[in-house]
C-alpha cells in the first residue's frame, strides 16, 4: 500500500483521498440519518386528563419518553391526575421525543392556618382562598362589629394561627352579628374570675372589651374583676342598660375584691 502511494503522482494522491473523505463523510451522514430518524415525525397524543400510569402507557406505546416535570395539588381533580403536558398535545415532534407531564399531588399538602380574626367576612374568604381552604359554616354571635371574624374553627374547634392544616379543608367562622334591639340591665361582674365573666357573657350576647391587668397579674384565667365598665349601676343608683353585642371592659386582681357595704355597685335583686 505504502509503495502504490510513494509510486504514484502527488495529484493522484490527494484526489484519492479527498474522495475517500467524501465517502466517510456520506456514510456518516447516512448512519446520523438512520440513527436519530432524521425527518420522521409523531403527533404527540392528549393524555391531560389521565391518569399518571395510563399517560405512561399511551406516550411510551408511541416511542415517546415520559418524565414527571412538576406537581401541583387540585382537591377537583384525582390524585395524580395528569394536569398539563409539554409539548402540548397534537404537535408534531420527533420520535422518541421526552414528553413532560404535570401531576396532580397524591396527598394535599399541608399550609399554616392564617390567622382571620377581626376580619371582615369579605377579606377572609379572600384570604382561605389564597391558601387553598375552604369556608364552611358560618356562625353569628352577637357582637358590635357586624361580620367581623370574631373565632376560626376547624371539625367544631378553635384552630390558632400557624396550625398545620391540610389544603382544602373547611374552616367555620363565627361571625358578629352586630348590636341586638334587646335591651338588659348590665350584668354585675364583679368578684368573678375571667373565666366566670366570660362565661357569663357569652351566654347573653356580650363580649369582653378592653382587660386591664393589674402588674401582679399573671395568669388572667384565675385573676379577679374589682372594676367594670359599663358598671351595673350609674352614679345616681340607677341600673345601667346594655344590648346584645356590646362590650364590657374588666379591671383583673389577683386578690378577690370584697364590696362595701355602701357601694353603688351593689347588685339589684333578680338582676344578674
Amino acid at each position: 500500500m505504502f509503495k502504490f502511494l510513494t509510486t504514484k503522482p502527488l495529484w493522484v494522491n490527494i484526489v484519492a483521498a479527498i474522495v475517500l473523505l467524501l465517502l466517510l463523510l456520506l456514510l456518516f451522514l447516512g448512519s446520523l440519518a438512520i440513527l436519530t430518524q432524521h425527518g420522521k415525525t409523531m403527533r404527540i397524543p392528549s393524555v391531560t386528563g389521565l391518569s399518571f400510569n395510563d399517560a405512561k402507557k399511551t406516550l411510551e406505546a408511541q416511542g415517546f419518553d415520559v418524565q414527571i416535570q412538576d406537581s401541583v395539588y387540585s382537591d377537583t381533580m384525582r390524585p395524580l391526575q395528569v394536569v398539563k403536558q409539554f409539548p402540548e398535545a397534537d404537535n408534531q415532534v420527533k420520535i422518541n421525543r421526552t414528553v413532560y407531564l404535570t401531576i396532580n399531588q397524591a396527598q394535599a399538602p399541608f399550609v399554616g392556618m392564617p390567622n382571620l380574626i377581626s376580619m371582615s367576612f369579605r377579606n377572609a374568604q379572600m384570604m382561605l382562598k389564597q391558601y387553598g381552604l375552604h369556608m364552611g359554616d358560618t356562625i353569628y354571635k352577637p357582637f358590635f362589629a357586624r361580620n367581623s371574624v370574631l373565632d376560626q374553627q376547624f371539625k367544631g374547634e378553635s384552630i390558632k394561627p400557624g396550625t398545620q392544616i391540610q389544603q382544602g379543608s373547611q374552616i367555620t367562622l363565627v361571625l358578629g352579628s352586630g348590636i341586638g334591639s334587646q335591651v338588659f340591665i348590665v350584668p354585675d361582674l364583679f368578684g368573678l374570675t375571667y373565666l366566670q365573666a366570660k362565661a357569663r357573657l357569652d351566654s347573653i350576647g356580650l363580649s369582653l372589651g378592653a382587660i386591664v391587668r393589674d402588674k401582679d397579674v399573671h395568669d388572667s384565667a384565675e385573676a379577679f374583676i374589682y372594676k367594670q365598665d359599663p358598671p351595673q349601676v350609674n352614679e345616681e343608683g340607677q341600673p345601667n342598660q346594655i344590648r346584645p353585642g356590646m362590650a364590657i371592659s374588666i379591671w383583673l386582681g389577683v386578690q378577690q375584691p370584697v364590696r362595701r357595704a355602701d357601694s353603688a355597685a351593689a347588685s339589684p335583686a333578680g338582676q344578674y
